[in-house]
């Protein structure tokens, strides 16, 4: 077995060794924490930083000399990856020095697709007047990777300035399945465990994820466990196989749509058996379906017979049927769950989470451990996984959702509406009870014809890139080319495929050339200071919407105003003085990111996910919330909910829900019934397409196609095809196939028996590539609950060009 050590040394190497004999990079140096710490002595100055990549939330240690990142290494302090990088991790720092950084704003010339460079003074003029011209129709998409501090000022902005909820990130087409699964479970988002439970677990199974490729410094905990003797039953429920598959003892391989009907046949063996645990599930749980009559989040009470009767079609037979998984394969699941001895940890990304039934499927998953009492105690967690940085801190903990406010708040409830008014000095009655656009309907509004009801008019987007990203580019993305009176602001740090329709290209400071605050998949809030700037004119995401926030203000808009007649955002220095900082020369003049972090901390107790000060962040590598002060020190929680851990349980309780939506401290067990996915392969189009991401590249590849040696190993995207398949075609590896979907067409090569290898009848392509945008195929179905849209299961048919 591979020591954790020499496993993310081999994932980070490989990409350096598929460019082997190419010219030399003059990019940063791989360096491990031993290294940096050699050259501490250096002039290179070092400093923390959480990794700009993904949401494992990784710490590095960040060297700067003469104003320039010079190296980048793991940092050993940092609990998450003990020194530990995967290869994009290694490469982070050079993400910053692609050659066409955006430098200049640029404003589109009339109807043409030539750009003028303006000033940034002209920039903050057009966005404040289209905003002034209607603000009703003005929205902004965002993401999880705007650190808390820039998607808190632009949720403030939006619903307590503009009275205007059309704000929504695109953590809507990764993690908002999970929240809704959450939040059905428990009454609250987030996990209850850590990454703590990948050091205790006896089992750890893998539903739908790749965390080989994906999360690759958490994998290696299990595999360093393995390494060191310890027996660890790694299972993999897919619908390809993977690196990850190749670690496991079990592989699973199902259908689309298969895990809802291996949970339910798993919760049905365990009743029949009699091994669930009863203690358990009568003292902390309660049990649901969906109300058919009136659909909403929390469903329908149901009794534990009523439950244990929908379930009893989903024998181990049946499940097979439906999910393509043997019987056998079923029942040892079942035998698993059902063994009080073992230690279960479950994982899950966006094979769960995009997904039409993606709100039923997370909360059968919570079920499962409950159901059978592997829940609580270190090593038994049903843990969701996120892929961007900030994706859990500022899209679910601030709420940069249409529907949500800071600290676990929703617009359409008065109370918390008051509370954010209060904690915001805003006009009573500022916000909006009406839930804004998600991204699925903003983006259709804005890309159809004000005069057929498109009610967006004007979109800005920060930190992503929804222009490769949405479902279904041609309905939700492309058409905005023909639309003239439609205005698309782009803030960005590299051209993309989104900036290639943008009216105004805003060029923005990335990573270290800026203060941030991210919060990771385990709840982990982390902190990092400016270290160098930014290229040319390029300049904070938050800076750009206080600037034009303050330029509103200064026009008289009564929504930049507080009821004290203060400008919304207001800072003042010691001395209670206000600081200019919608001024770019004035916005260092404090550290802004600590003025609206510590305001929106307020919100965090709300639901208790409290936070510490803003100090207690920067002398630490990151603390899980709820961060709670006992005995004059500020203490992180890594187990919610269990005695000993929470300190929000009550003294004497192993266990307490104590956000139950039904309001007496147990959690929800659902029953969901399987359902077909929204589109399935037909004598037309056979294949079943599913979507994701590689080891190289981090979501669209806009900073790692930067960096040579990663743009190098991987160059372009690919479609894995089965080799059965591709030889009934008469396809050979490289050859150029033609791809259709009833929404587009794609023109890309053929990989077969590459990393993937997909079962006949079912192809892979990556979106990272966005000279072969793959979301041309994919429809927009989404989730009833979480809005979310289902990327794995579009059907296609191939053709050799």
């Amino acid at each position: 077995m591979l020591e954790r050590r020499n496993f993310i040394k081999a994932t980070a190497m490989a990409a350096a060794t598929a460019v082997a004999g190419g010219s030399t990079s003059s990019l940063l140096p791989i360096l491990n924490a031993d290294d940096a710490q050699a050259l501490a002595g250096s002039d290179a100055q070092w400093d923390k930083a959480p990794c700009r990549f993904c949401g494992t939330g990784c710490h590095v240690q960040v060297g700067v000399q003469e104003g320039r990142v010079v190296a980048v290494a793991g940092d050993r302090n940092a609990e998450v990856n003990k020194g530990l990088l995967c290869v994009k991790g290694y490469h982070v720092g050079a993400a910053l020095y692609g050659k066409d950084r955006l430098t200049k704003p640029l404003l589109r010339v009339g109807k043409t697709d030539k750009y003028e460079e303006i000033s940034w003074d002209k920039a903050i003029d057009v966005i404040a007047d289209r905003i002034e011209e209607a603000p009703e129709r003005f929205a902004f998409y965002g993401s999880g990777q705007w650190t808390i501090p820039e998607g808190y000022a632009a949720q403030k902005f939006m619903k307590g300035g503009l009275a205007n909820n059309h704000i929504d990130p695109n953590a809507r087409l990764c993690m908002a399945s999970a929240v809704t699964g959450f939040l059905a479970t428990y009454g609250v988002d987030e996990p209850a465990g850590c990454y703590d439970d990948l050091d205790a677990c006896d089992v750890l199974i893998m539903w739908g994820n790749n965390p080989a490729e994906m999360h690759p410094v958490l994998f290696s905990r299990v595999i360093d466990r393995r390494s060191k003797g310890e027996k660890v039953t790694l299972i993999d429920i897919g619908t390809r196989r993977t690196r990850t598959t190749d670690a496991c003892q079990h592989y699973l391989e199902m259908k689309g749509h298969g895990d809802v009907a291996i949970a339910n046949g798993i919760a049905h063996l365990l009743i029949k058996n009699g091994t669930y645990d009863k203690k358990f599930v009568e003292s902390f749980c309660n049990f649901k379906a969906p109300d058919n009559d009136n659909p909403n989040l929390h469903g329908k009470a149901i009794t534990f017979d009523e439950f244990k009767a929908a379930l009893e079609p989903y024998t181990p037979e049946h499940v097979e049927e439906l999910s393509g998984v043997p019987a056998d394969q079923i029942r040892m699941l079942g035998d698993l769950f059902g063994n009080p001895e073992l230690k279960i940890t479950s994982l899950w990304c966006m094979g769960m989470n995009q997904h039409t039934l993606g709100t039923a499927i997370n909360a059968m998953v919570h079920g499962v451990h409950l159901l059978s009492g592997h829940f609580g105690p270190p090593g038994n967690a049903p843990t969701s996984l996120t892929g961007q940085p900030s994706a859990c801190g500022t899209v679910r903990e601030v709420g940069t959702l249409a529907h949500a406010l800071p600290g676990g708040r929703v617009v359409a409830n008065a109370e918390h509406r008051q509370q954010a008014e209060d904690f915001w000095n805003v006009t009573p009655g500022r916000i909006s009870e009406t839930p804004g656009y998600h991204t699925v309907q903003m983006w259709e509004s804005f890309c159809t014809p004000t005069d057929d009801g498109g009610d967006i008019g004007t979109i800005w987007v920060q930190v992503t890139n929804p222009g490769q990203t949405l479902p279904n580019l041609n309905k939700l993305f492309n058409p905005k080319a023909k639309l003239d009176d439609k205005f698309l602001i782009v803030s960005d740090v590299y051209p993309t495929a989104t900036t290639r329709l943008a009216d105004l290209i805003l060029p923005s400071a990335m990573w270290v050339e800026k203060n941030g605050v991210v919060g990771n998949s385990e709840r982990r809030t982390q902190q990092w200071f400016k270290m160098v700037d930014p290229p040319g004119d390029a300049r904070d995401d938050c800076w750009q919407t206080l600037a034009v926030a303050h330029r509103l203000f200064e026009r008289g808009m009564d929504g930049m105003k507080d009821r004290d007649g203060r400008f919304l955002f207001e800072v003042k220095d010691d001395q209670g003085k206000p600081i200019p900082v919608w001024n770019w020369e004035n916005y260092y003049d404090t550290n802004v990111d600590q003025h609206l972090f510590d305001e929106y901390r307020k919100f965090s107790r709300l639901k208790h996910k409290d936070l510490a000060p803003y100090d207690a962040y920067v002398k630490a590598r990151g603390m899980r919330w709820p961060v709670v002060e006992q005995n004059g020190k500020w203490l992180e929680t890594k187990f919610r909910f269990s005695g000993g851990y929470d300190p929000y349980v009550a003294e004497g309780k192993d266990i307490q829900f104590y956000h139950s939506s039904t309001k007496d401290d147990r959690a929800q067990i659902w029953f969901h019934p399987w359902e077909p996915p929204a589109e399935v392969p037909d004598d037309e189009y056979p294949f079943m397409l599913c979507t994701g991401r590689v080891l190289e590249h981090w979501h669209t590849g806009s900073m790692t196609r930067r960096i040579p040696e990663l743009s190098r190993a991987m160059p372009s995207a690919y479609i894995e095809m089965n080799a059965e398949d591709a030889a009934a075609a008469n396809l050979s590896n490289g050859d150029k196939v033609k791809v259709e979907s009833r929404r587009g067409t794609l023109e890309i090569q053929v990989w077969i028996d590459g990393r993937g290898r997909p079962p006949r009848g079912t192809v892979f392509i990556p979106f990272f590539d966005e000279t072969l945008l793959v979301n041309d195929l994919t429809l927009d179905a989404i989730d009833p609950f979480s809005k979310q849209p289902d990327y794995k299961k579009s059907a296609v048919r191939i053709r050799k060009v």
